[in-house]
């Protein structure tokens, strides 16, 4: 199969790796607007050919959109322009609800697959593709209904060569879920951080002082702006909705605090260590 990745960063270049250690292309074109990104990934073996997005779409099998968020559905909707009753198109954006509104009116609509791999981390750029990245990690995809019967076959069957259970989703859910288990995570990330650089303006001290803790909390807070910005925008309302209860529990934990209150406290926490039978 010649498949076309648009986005060769973190998402798009661990799919092309694990691509060629699965045996599953036979060829892999790639586009990215970054020269130097474009070069790297050709280093790294990313891809075989870099070429224009027009000519990859016609080229392809199956063309996979990885770029950030808010260009997607534009991308999507020019695959579906160029596509036949052969080509597939899927993404791997974190958003899916806005995109998949923009695509559902497109008389091509059943060659699209809306794809969220539920796996990240916090670097970016085809030098942060892993190899066996999405082994053991759920794959939502949405809107299954709304995909051609071969289509999604052919999608779910690479995913499950690669090692992902599948979950089907509607994509309002999805979003919703997403910004309770990821995007507010990036959030606190960022403003922990941004609370500790303001607080503690010797920064050298902040790394003598730093345990695992405060880096595991903080790791996210390296994430780039280019992925984060659009994401958060682009799902603003499921993140601002979970953003209030999660300043809400921030509040009840203060005024705790505030009052010595050592029960409450101790009962918070207890309630908190639930989580592990569900991540552990």
């Amino acid at each position: 199969m010649k498949i076309l990745i648009a986005g060769l960063g973190l998402i798009g270049g661990s799919f092309a790796l694990a691509l060629r250690e699965h045996g599953l292309a036979d060829e892999i074109l790639g586009v990215e607007s970054s020269e130097e990104h474009a070069a790297q990934a050709l280093e790294l073996g990313l891809a075989d050919r870099i070429v224009p997005f027009a000519e990859g779409i016609d080229e392809a099998e199956l063309v996979v959109l990885a770029t950030p968020v808010d260009t997607i559905p534009l991308l999507a909707v020019k695959a579906l322009n160029r596509a036949t009753d052969r080509k597939i198109v899927m993404d791997m954006g974190s958003i899916k609800a806005e995109l998949c509104e923009v695509v559902s009116q497109h008389a091509r609509r059943g060659r699209f697959v809306a794809v969220h791999p539920m796996w990240g981390t916090e670097y970016s750029g085809p030098r942060a593709a892993q190899r066996d990245a999405f082994r053991g990690r759920n794959t939502v995809i949405c809107d299954a209904d709304r995909s051609d019967p071969d289509a999604l076959e052919t999608v779910e069957r690479i995913f499950r060569t690669l090692g992902c259970p599948i979950i089907r989703m509607e994509s309002e859910e999805h979003d919703l879920h997403a910004a309770y288990v990821s995007h507010i995570s990036h959030v606190t990330s960022f403003a922990l951080a941004n609370t500790v650089l303001e607080k503690e303006r010797e920064e050298h001290r902040i790394f003598d002082l730093a345990g695992g803790g405060f880096e595991s909390t903080v790791r996210l807070a390296k994430s780039s702006a280019q992925t984060w910005v659009p994401i958060l925008l682009r799902n603003k309302y499921n993140v601002l909705d979970v953003l209030r209860e999660h300043i809400h529990q921030l509040q009840l934990l203060r005024r705790m605090i505030e009052r010595d209150d050592a029960e409450g406290l101790a009962a918070a926490i207890r309630r908190a260590n639930s989580i592990q039978k569900i991540i552990r």
